[in-house]
């Protein structure tokens, strides 16, 4: 296989442009597409953040009309047990598992109450509102009908969001921005109103609760589940301890021109109330830390915005596709730039990001181990795998844990879980405890950090995830003795999660995978000069085949009737040759099967990461004009807004934009063994594609 012979993380850009070839304008693509809004959206908030902490805000630049959440990757929160009840007392369910009794973490209806807490918990939970307080001439509090001429317009290049409105005739300019380092924003007022005592910004705090798909979080009904506890600091700085439960956090608030803090007769409800002037400057600092931490000067956090927005766009890769005369390179571009901003800004932090990112909950605001594969891999391809290589050492956080459930189960290595929260406790539910493909993952990720690094210190942070994942791969894998060879399942729920479980075997999307992930964790094994691991190679040599019919590969052996059953959900067997390197894949058969999908396939009910999966899949087998008509596909489930929120499953879906980004990067950059210049895209003279510092895509050669 290749190896990178550079990394762009350490050496500028600019040293790596084509011979002959101007830098690209970095600031000219990311500037034509500034977001432009002028109309209040109830469902899609712009964004300030730094990938570990985001503050989504509606038309005015706050939260004023709009509860959207202020999120963080430490924001979890636990509900109190059922009364009576630990955590210690659930009970697995036992199914049989090649011929042994192998206990599995189901909801159990004999304890219903602690099956459905161990679902719900942990639970990411909104950290707080910040809003305008609008005071109309006759005294009544202003509403959404009563601004006018709504303006916004967020600054891709300095992270800096500028809002505008009219209320009662007098205009309000509002900027927003976040710390990059910081769980900070920064906010500048200007208006008239705030001299006629008209203006002024509420903080309100709601209680968590166990909400699993939900735009808005939490309850601000001013229960006494929860306490907000207002202590003045030093001058024009006060802090709010914050207690839910178990959890505790706060928010410091420091202002720069006159105003008070005052605590409202409204419970977890303040306002800052400014006095005689035209101008309000605040920021807002919230921390799980005790100690009392330096809350940014409002003025300084803008510039640092802008210092850190300016230095992401400059960094890694790049693409234009201006020059072009196909009329849809502008949406595609568009796509790219946004869902470049969107992933830097939710999806960089010290957590695997969830479906939703740090916009709002799904599935209770957790992560997805096998997802990870789709928020993740851009960023090496991009050349920023800085941004995503401290999420990685949940791997190693959480390796004793699954170790254990492995040995619980009576494998070896280490078995990953599938959906959870910062720390290592599943949810009870089929689907989770049957799902495999999220196992080969690490072996995955440390093959990207390798070809980055190429060095002792890679081999050795990865050694123990990657041995211990690929032990559990090959005692996972069943003997057939009858036909000498090792199979996948049951149970087991394949990609796709639209089969039974108890008798799906041998998955093609899922063989493959364990192949690659086997060959390379005995890749390790040799850069580290150990001899070859003879259990894993028996494995990886004896694994069944790829199932085929009719000359065409099946999802899973001997599915029935697939063609018209099973052609909807994940088309996973396509993963297996562009997603992934393509170990145990004949390239023509793999054709034929792609030609079938194309035309058989149920599009209205795929996921929105489906798509960038099947251009990599198009790209790689030489179908570039397919590759570009499916990631512009005009489909419900692969939508782009206006502020590049993607759909294709709980809106927003950042796999959507995760996995546009991995498909663009392959489309330009290559793969393993493709030697002509961006070779995914067509070369009719339609598309004019400029593109530098992007690493090809691993793949056998």
């Amino acid at each position: 296989m290749k190896r990178f012979f550079f990394c762009l993380l350490c050496i500028p850009f600019f040293l790596h442009q084509t011979c002959g070839q101007i830098a690209i304008d970095r600031k000219a693509v990311v500037d034509r597409h500034r977001i432009v809004s002028n109309k209040l959206d109830l469902l899609s908030p712009a964004q300030v953040g730094n990938g570990e902490f985001a503050f989504a805000v509606d038309i005015t630049g706050l939260q004023t009309f709009v509860p959207f959440n202020t999120l963080s990757n430490w924001s979890w929160h636990n509900s109190p047990l059922p009364k009576g009840m630990k955590e210690s007392d659930f009970k697995k369910t036992t199914l049989k598992t090649n011929g042994k009794d192998v206990q599995y973490d189901l909801p159990n209806p004999k304890q219903e109450q602690l099956s459905n807490w161990l679902a719900a918990n942990p639970h990411r939970f909104n950290l707080g509102r910040i809003g305008f307080k609008l005071i109309r001439n006759d005294g009544k509090l202003g509403n959404q009908n009563d601004i006018a001429h709504t303006h916004q317009e967020v600054d891709l290049w300095t992270g800096i969001i500028s809002s505008s409105f009219v209320f009662e005739g007098v205009p309000v300019l509002v900027k927003t921005a976040c710390h990059p380092d910081s769980d900070a924003i920064g906010v500048s007022i200007q208006s008239a109103l705030i001299g006629k005592g008209q203006l002024a910004v509420f903080f309100a705090f709601p209680y968590a609760i166990e909400q699993g798909y939900e735009n808005y979080l939490g309850v601000y009904d001013g229960g006494d589940q929860h306490t907000s506890t207002l202590q003045s600091l030093e001058k024009n700085s006060v802090r709010i301890d914050r207690t839910m439960n178990s959890t505790h956090y706060s928010a410091s608030i420091k202002w720069a021109t006159d105003a008070q803090m005052i605590k409202t007769k409204q419970m977890h409800r303040f306002e800052l109330i400014p006095k005689d002037t035209a101008k309000l400057s605040f920021t807002c600092l919230y921390s799980n830390q005790t100690n009392d931490i330096q809350v940014p000067i409002t003025s300084n956090l803008f510039e640092e915005s802008e210092k850190s927005w300016k230095a992401f766009w400059n960094s890694g890769a790049a693409i234009d596709l201006s020059e072009s005369k196909d009329q849809r390179w502008k949406e595609l571009e568009r796509r790219i730039v946004l869902s470049q901003y969107l992933m830097r800004l939710n999806e960089s932090g010290s957590l695997p990001p969830q479906e939703s990112g740090l916009v709002n909950n799904g599935w209770f605001g957790r992560f997805h181990f096998e997802m990870i594969w789709w928020h993740g891999v851009h960023y090496a391809l991009w050349n920023r795998w800085a941004l995503w290589d401290k999420s990685l050492s949940t791997y190693q956080n959480f390796l004793k844990t699954s170790t254990e459930r492995a040995l619980n189960q009576g494998y070896q290595g280490v078995r990953w879980p599938k959906c959870t929260g910062d720390i290592d406790r599943d949810w009870p539910d089929l689907i989770h405890a049957t799902l495999v493909w999220q196992q080969p993952h690490p072996i995955y990720f440390a093959e990207l950090d390798y070809r980055l690094h190429t060095n002792k210190e890679t081999l050795t942070k990865w050694r123990d995830v990657v041995f211990a994942t690929a032990d559990f791969m090959a005692d996972y894998a069943s003997y057939d003795k009858t036909k000498n060879q090792f199979d996948l399942g049951p149970p087991l729920y394949l990609v796709s999660e639209n089969s039974d479980p108890l008798v799906t075997k041998n998955p093609t999307f899922e063989l493959s995978y364990w192949r690659t992930g086997l060959r390379l964790a005995q890749q390790w094994r040799e850069r580290l000069g150990m001899p070859t691991n003879k259990k894993w190679k028996n494995v990886q040599d004896k694994l069944a085949p790829l199932p085929q019919k009719n000359g065409l590969y099946e999802t899973y052996e001997n599915i029935p009737d697939m063609w018209k059953k099973y052609n909807y959900e994940h088309p996973g067997l396509i993963g297996t040759y562009g997603m992934l390197p393509g170990d145990g894949v004949d390239p023509e058969t793999f054709k034929r099967t792609l030609k079938k999908v194309m035309e058989t396939w149920n599009f209205d009910r795929t996921w929105g990461w489906d798509f960038p999966m099947l251009t990599m899949a198009a790209a790689r087998c030489g179908y570039p004009e397919l590759a570009i008509d499916l990631l512009l596909r005009p489909s419900n489930n692969f939508q782009f807004d206006q502020h590049g929120l993607a759909t294709g499953g709980p809106f927003p879906y950042f796999p959507s934009n995760g996995g546009l980004l991995t498909a663009i990067a392959m489309m330009a950059g290559g793969w393993d063994g493709s030697s002509s210049k961006n070779p995914g895209f067509p070369k009719d003279g339609n598309w004019s594609i400029r593109a530098e510092g992007f690493n090809p895509l691993p793949a056998l050669k």
